[in-house]
């Protein structure tokens, strides 16, 4: 069993920061892609950010590029967002989702961030 357990999520001020990580534990030998997601009340979970194994090929959606920032460290199995110039908009429950080499494609539980104006 591979778990992912989100933290660092809570409640900021516009134009504040924070930092998301997510742990990764169980039986994992090496995992490929992990990335940062987001739901808002009454919309579809969206990717936010995606970061490959080495850390070179990141992606990270238009809403958020210039503001946030996923890394990883792959000795610990951890990977993390911080997020910067926060907007209402940002609002959501965060999940880490990781990849797992023939084995499959792992949720976090969510992390709430609430952004106030």
């Amino acid at each position: 069993q591979v778990q992912l357990v989100e933290s660092g999520g809570g409640l900021v001020q516009a134009g504040g920061s924070l930092r998301l990580s997510c742990a990764a534990s169980g039986r994992i030998s090496s995992i490929n892609t992990m990335g940062w997601y987001r739901q808002a009340p009454g919309k579809q979970r969206e990717l936010v950010a995606r970061i490959t194994t080495g850390g070179t090929t990141n992606y990270y959606s238009d809403s958020v590029r210039g503001r946030f920032t996923i890394s990883r460290d792959n000795a610990k199995n951890m990977v993390y967002l911080q997020m910067n110039s926060l907007k209402p908009e940002d609002t959501a429950v965060y999940y880490c989702n990781a990849n797992l080499p023939r084995v499959g494609t792992y949720w976090g539980q969510g992390t709430q961030v609430t952004v106030s104006s």
